[in-house]
């Protein structure tokens, strides 16, 4: 009897549709997931003349990472571009339009070591010199007193890529918005008074805000 020699195109016709579903499947499975944006948004920095490196973001409470908020309604009013932090709750915001505010985790200084009340930006530094104060290197001569001539910017400066000078008027507050070494001190009260952020936080708050911004310290 002869071969019907329409049989070998209709297996190859039916194999490819019955193999196309696989195909289309081990195409999906070999997709790489999806990137946390949080993740991206906390991941290294490139083009820096230090090494900032990525944070490892589940070491961090969520509601410590940036985001977009409704500015509370206990906290004072204040006109957009003010900052606001709350050292209570452990909050920086930057105020912006229409009740809504930039809201930035932070570490705030141990009992009756924070600053309080209104101050001014009136200096910006990248990679900033860091100098303890003589009131830090008299409490703690061990921790501070080998760092009494100051520490250049750099990976292992304290205050991080970027700092934000606090000043009353013409007085040098001694208090800074900055950066940090340790990220885990962040939704903590350990520092010596100033306000600590994620390094790639304080990198963002610092392009949007100019010298001449004003800071409320509310706690």
């Amino acid at each position: 009897m002869a071969s019907d020699p329409r049989k070998p195109e209709f297996l190859t016709r039916r194999l490819f549709v019955l193999a196309a579903p696989l195909a289309l499947a081990a195409c999906v499975t070999n997709s790489p997931p999806p990137v946390n944006p949080m993740a991206r948004m906390y991941g290294p920095i490139e083009g820096e003349p230090h090494p900032v490196e990525a944070i490892d973001i589940t070491e961090v409470d969520p509601k410590y990472l940036r985001q977009e908020v409704d500015y509370p309604r206990n906290l004072p009013p204040v006109a957009p571009g003010t900052i606001v932090v709350d050292i209570n709750d452990k909050y920086l915001y930057l105020v912006q339009k229409d009740g809504k505010a930039l809201r930035y985790g932070v570490g705030v200084g141990k009992q009756g070591y924070s600053f309080k009340g209104w101050a001014t930006v009136k200096r910006k530094e990248q990679w900033p010199h860091w100098t303890p104060t003589a009131n830090m290197i008299k409490l703690q001569p061990q921790r501070y007193g080998p760092y009494a001539a100051g520490l250049p910017g750099g990976e292992d400066n304290p205050l991080g890529p970027r700092a934000l000078y606090l000043y009353d008027g013409d007085r040098d507050t001694m208090f800074r918005i900055h950066g940090t070494i340790e990220p885990w001190s962040i939704g903590q009260q350990v520092s010596s008074g100033c306000i600590r952020l994620l390094n790639q936080d304080i990198i963002d708050l610092y392009g949007r805000v100019p010298p001449g911004t004003r800071v409320y310290v509310a706690g």
